[in-house]
């Protein structure tokens, strides 16, 4: 077993605080959330632990009258610049992607599933591009730490915007270092029945992951961000599905299991960071320990433009306080 920060005492060392969250799957309103939550928060860093972005693009068809689209379940006519903007944005923050186009591109669209994916893709890695920029933008000079991750249903194209930033920083499948503290990060998680674009099976995972954990320095604290919760956690109780997606029941109750990873369980035992941060399933914001390790899984109610998240301060190979916080 291998314990990080064991020879670095706690009255050594200056309390720091951080603020994590996760699964905000393109909800604009968490992102700028998330990026106001240090200075809300008093922490010296912020931490977004994958599944950056929506699942669905929203057509704006131009028409003679303005753009029309069709919106939570309802019909819009944005007839001026100020009605469009306030469309977009409330598209953006409720998780999905604005798209302008005229009727012949929105024909393709309805028509070309090969299209639709091209232009879902692009409009999705322009928008975190975006939101890189505003983490420029606000967080330039204030010396606060921005460490931001993919998550298993982020497309490998947005590594290189996350990658390409002066202010952000991905820890994902590196070692990356926050004053003391030895931070290191995994996007991807085992096989799920949705076929997201990060699987892998548990034996890669637990190979990749050991990877960039062997080369840690053993006598200084180690941070681990690993999308998926440790297996049978209880920070990774989800509702069971079958293969068509169907949710399974008994006798009208809906039935729970645990989802997460041995393989993030076994790194977890192995290594035992002072603090491991998961996300992935939304339904089990929770904290436990496992041996020394305090293991957070903040949840996640992006779909009402909550903001789940985590607050931890640390002093050295320590955790003085934790807390789950929304806003």
């Amino acid at each position: 077993m291998w314990i990080f920060g064991r020879k670095q005492r706690s009255t050594d060392s200056a309390q720091v605080r951080l603020f994590y969250s996760s699964d905000i799957h393109g909800s604009e309103r968490c992102w700028l959330k998330f990026l106001n939550a240090a200075q809300f928060y008093n922490a010296q860093a912020i931490i977004m632990g994958g599944d950056l972005t929506g699942k669905m693009l929203v057509p704006l068809v131009e028409e003679p009258e303005g753009y029309r689209a069709t919106f939570l379940g309802q019909e819009t006519l944005a007839r001026d610049d100020a009605e469009l903007a306030a469309l977009e944005k409330n598209i953006r923050f409720n998780g999905f992607y604005p798209y302008r186009c005229a009727p012949s591109e929105y024909r393709r669209l309805e028509e070309e599933p090969a299209y639709l994916d091209q232009v879902f893709r692009r409009v999705m890695i322009d928008a975190v591009r975006r939101w890189v920029a505003l983490a420029e933008e606000r967080l330039a000079g204030s010396g606060i730490a921005c460490f931001v991750m993919a998550g298993n249903d982020d497309e490998p194209a947005l590594d290189e915007v996350l990658r390409n930033s002066a202010i952000v920083r991905n820890p994902d499948g590196c070692m990356l270092e926050w004053g003391q503290y030895q931070i290191i990060g995994e996007s991807w998680v085992p096989p799920t029945p949705w076929h997201s674009p990060r699987e892998m099976s548990e034996e890669e995972l637990e190979r990749k992951i050991r990877t960039v954990a062997d080369c840690l320095t053993h006598d200084r604290p180690a941070i681990f961000v690993l999308h998926s919760p440790p297996y049978r956690s209880t920070l990774d109780d989800a509702p069971q599905v079958r293969d068509d997606l169907t949710v399974v029941t008994e006798g009208g109750q809906v039935v729970i299991t645990p989802v997460g990873s041995i393989a993030v369980r076994r790194v977890i035992e192995a290594f035992q960071p002072v603090l491991a941060l998961h996300g992935h399933i939304h339904e089990s914001r929770g904290a436990v320990r496992i041996g020394r390790t305090l293991c957070i899984n903040p949840g996640s109610a992006y779909g009402e433009g909550v903001l789940h998240g985590a607050l931890i301060t640390l002093e050295g190979d320590r955790i003085r306080a934790h807390q789950l916080v929304s806003g």
